[in-house]
């Protein structure tokens, strides 16, 4: 093993400031583009359901103004 102990292992030869907020910041730009996505795809599903709702309303008063 490269290190001696867990001590060691989170100081990382004097490196450890560098190295764990490395982890830190990609971890969190891991979970930030993740949340980003979910909301993203939620909102534009919720664009397209409400769209496609206002093209069916169109084409039945269409079909009614048609009729009459």
């Amino acid at each position: 093993m490269y290190f001696d102990s867990i001590k060691d292992f989170f100081a990382m030869g004097g490196y450890a400031g560098y190295v764990w907020s490395a982890y830190a910041i990609t971890f969190l730009s891991i979970l930030w583009i993740l949340f980003s996505s979910l909301t993203t795809k939620r909102r534009l599903l919720r664009e397209i359901k409400n769209k496609m709702a206002r093209e069916q309303r169109i084409k039945e008063a269409k079909t009614l103004e048609n009729t009459l």
